[in-house]
């Protein structure tokens, strides 16, 4: 069959080829940034500005710990967590004994699960209070935590003391012993301290659950602490997180409403961090290892099924690279806005992916005419075949980054499997980009976001998995 005086498999090998220096050219460009990043914090570990501390190692167990240096208040937001709240609680009441924080745990009066559970799981400590939104849920998470600041302001007056620091957290979470007494430091010269996030390597999910591991791993290993050396913005997890009062006090008058969070916003944790950069907030990011080795780092199990992954990693697409392109901008600073544009790069690179994927196949299919000798064979030109080289040393140095940063915080096994991984990952990332995209363009259709939460059904300090991620 011939098509205005081509054969089919030529009309094959023509497409074939337009997508492969498409994706080459792309793949090329996202090489020299990741590059530029690793560049330079191999720059700065060999100049000893990235130093992890350590923490002295800890006396007699039985000893109280000191007294914080404020009054600090914990956020979580709840909506539908009965199965795991409780473990969260418990936990962070049994590890940071000091008796000036208060935990407030922000549920939904349609949720009668969650509130029992919350109340359960305080058995009477006065160190938890329990904050019932007037709101049916879900809302979104932004707005609940903005019923929580409302109950900390409330409190405030009625005490007529101000807290020191306010630090946000998810019902999912298991704190780290040390974080309270870190990130209360920390707020002696900075208005914003974030810790690391290390999620568990699950046996019973290896190829979903734990792709967060190398993910999170090089994140906050690697490229938080490049930003952080920088001086741009940092972008808040939504755990393992201080804001000072003063500062969230100038975040919540900034806007009419009088409330630090974006109620519309999907990723207001997100949103949080570089608009405290933006005032010119002093940020930190903290990574500390206990006396034995392990990161001082907030755990916590992720998603173990695809739909489950797939659906959280379009929350965040949908609110870092759409809203955040819409609600927060560019900026003047050549640093910060080479930052953001690597944060909202993730659709992009979704469809690139994708474009991979089907080269595959056609490059299978196309391999297997040409053998046949029903199609012509595939010549490169010298750009297309240094395109491709380069992105082959590319992809082979990535995956050595990813094994020593997972290596690094799980071990080697778990390092080599992060190499495997990277093809479910790219595949969850390409289900969620197209799901992203489809949800912002409903968005701009005038359709109000909606909490689209993960559901939890395991908890790090639940018997059997504590110490997975140690």
């Amino acid at each position: 069959m011939y098509l205005a005086g081509f054969t089919a498999g030529e009309w094959l090998l023509l497409v074939q080829h337009e997508l492969l220096l498409f994706a080459s050219l792309f793949f090329f460009l996202g090489a020299i940034d990741e590059f530029a990043v690793d560049g330079l914090w191999l720059w700065l570990k060999l100049r000893g500005r990235v130093e992890t501390f350590r923490l002295e190692p800890t006396s007699e167990a039985s000893e109280p710990p000191k007294p914080l240096k404020g009054k600090a208040a914990i956020l979580v937001p709840a909506w539908q967590e009965a199965t795991v709240i409780g473990a969260t609680i418990a936990h962070a009441l049994k590890v940071w004994g000091h008796a000036d924080w208060t935990l407030y745990v922000g549920c939904y009066r349609n949720d009668p699960p969650t509130i029992m559970a919350v109340i359960d799981a305080a058995a009477g400590d006065a160190r938890v209070k329990l904050v019932i939104h007037d709101a049916a849920g879900p809302t979104t998470k932004a707005d609940c935590l903005n019923r929580l600041y409302r109950a900390v302001e409330d409190d405030e007056m009625r005490q007529g003391e101000p807290w020191r620091m306010i630090l946000l957290q998810d019902a999912e979470d298991m704190v780290d012993p040390a974080a309270l007494a870190l990130l209360d430091a920390a707020m002696d010269h900075a208005d914003f301290a974030q810790l690391p996030v290390l999620p568990e390597a699950l046996d019973r999910s290896r190829w979903i659950a734990s792709h967060y591991c190398e993910e999170f791993a090089e994140a906050h290993g690697k490229s938080m602490v490049v930003r952080d050396a920088l001086g741009a913005g940092l972008p808040s997890a939504g755990v393992g997180c201080a804001i000072s009062r003063s500062q969230l006090a100038r975040l919540a008058a900034e806007r009419s409403d009088g409330s630090p969070f974006d109620p519309e916003s999907l990723t207001e944790d997100y949103q949080l961090g570089l608009a405290i950069g933006r005032m010119g907030g002093r940020m930190r990011f903290l990574r500390v290892r206990h006396s034995d080795g392990r990161l001082v780092a907030t755990r916590a199990c992720f998603p173990d099924r695809i739909d489950a992954a797939v659906r959280q990693k379009t929350r965040w697409l949908h609110g870092i690279a759409f809203q955040g392109w819409d609600r927060l901008g560019w900026s003047r600073s050549p640093v910060e806005s080479w930052m953001r544009l690597r944060d909202r790069r993730g659709p992009f690179a979704a469809l690139v992916l994708a474009i991979a994927y089907v080269l595959v196949v056609l490059s299978g299919f196309s391999l297997a005419l040409s053998v046949a000798g029903l199609g012509p064979k595939m010549t490169l030109s010298p750009l297309l075949w240094w395109l491709v080289v380069l992105n082959l040393a590319s992809l082979v140095w990535r995956a050595l980054f990813r094994f020593a940063f997972t290596a690094r915080e799980y071990g080697l096994v778990e390092g080599l499997r992060a190499i495997l991984r990277i093809p479910f990952a790219n595949v969850i990332a390409i289900m969620a980009g197209r799901r992203a995209f489809v949800a912002y363009l409903r968005c701009l259709a005038g359709k109000r976001p909606r909490w689209d939460k993960t559901d939890h059904h395991l908890h790090p300090a639940q018997p059997g998995l504590a110490g997975v991620a140690a």
